[in-house]
């Protein structure tokens, strides 16, 4: 009797032991009972009835990186080209994703493969590698459209690489080098249109500048004889006006007559000089007629 005691015990042991269920962190277990869905586990201790219940599916709940095969994609403009990437997911239903679906992992691999082909289907060689952004949203969206009921939430898909056959490569690179150089090309003529534009405003400054200094010189120099004519006239006014006020004073006249004489004398002298032949006044011999006509001039003037 003590013996089927202590088995009865032993086994009531080994029981509750094997009932004893411990759930990692970020880790869901879908338990069944009786080969129908009973409860999700999550993190922490539980129990479960040994025989009765049972571990179905355990599930991670963290984020998962799914890498995508490359596969071969045919662009708008019927090129070949091998597209690879990765995909991220989460499980935030433990239920749906083990009931949802048979294999989750599998459906999103092929999903995120076909919606590839079809994006690159809708674009050029040449805008797949601008567009990849749009490519990565667009597989995003639609993988999260059809994954709704598989409690899988699609976080981000990346394209990893695009590769294009070789021949496209090569005529790739020859494209971007004839654009180098054409924009080199460019560049050159700019600068010399540039420079050209420069030298010609310089000329054009220059003879500018150089046409105001010669009507600066001019203005100055004409304002220089100007102000030299002012001067002289206002030193011979004031000279005239000297001799006038003189000859009215005593003497004066007496004065004027002897200067009148002297370059009377003077100037004859000059014309001496200056030829063989001089021409004399009729009446040269009496210089007091002349001195009288020249005083007479000068009496007329006052």
């Amino acid at each position: 009797m003590e013996v089927v005691l202590i088995v009865m015990a032993l086994l009531a042991v080994v029981f509750i032991v094997k009932g004893v269920c411990i759930i990692p962190q970020q880790s869901a277990y879908v338990i069944e009972r009786l080969g129908k869905f009973n409860r999700v586990l999550h993190a922490g201790i539980s129990y479960i009835i040994p025989f009765v219940d049972r571990k179905a599916y355990v599930h991670t709940l963290k984020e998962q990186a799914l890498d995508i095969p490359e596969q071969i994609c045919i662009t708008r403009d019927n090129v070949q080209v091998g597209v690879d990437g990765v995909i991220f997911i989460q499980v935030f239903d433990p239920q749906m994703a083990s009931y949802g679906i048979s294999n989750y992992v599998f459906s999103i691999v092929q999903l995120a493969q076909t919606t590839m082909r079809s994006e690159v289907g809708k674009i050029d060689l040449d805008k797949t590698f601008e567009e990849r952004t749009t490519i990565n949203s667009a597989i995003v969206s639609a993988i999260n459209d059809a994954s709704r009921t598989w409690g899988v939430k699609i976080l981000r898909y990346e394209i990893k690489n695009i590769r294009p056959p070789e021949n496209v490569l090569n005529a790739m690179e020859k494209q971007m080098q004839a654009e180098r150089e054409k924009r080199a090309v460019i560049l050159q003529s700019e600068g010399e249109k540039q420079s050209a534009v420069n030298v010609a405003e310089g000329q054009k400054q220059k003879v500018v500048l150089e046409s105001e200094a010669v009507r600066q010189k001019q203005i100055n120099e004409a304002t220089g004889q100007a102000e030299a004519i002012r001067a002289i006239a206002s030193a011979t006014a004031d000279g005239l006006k000297a001799v006038a006020g003189a000859v009215q004073t005593e003497g004066g006249m007496e004065a004027v007559q002897l200067r009148v004489a002297e370059k009377l004398v003077e100037q004859f002298g000059h014309l001496a000089k200056q030829g063989n032949t001089l021409i004399l006044p009729a009446n040269f011999g009496d210089i007091s007629s002349l001195i009288a006509t020249a005083m007479s001039v000068v009496k007329q003037t006052k």
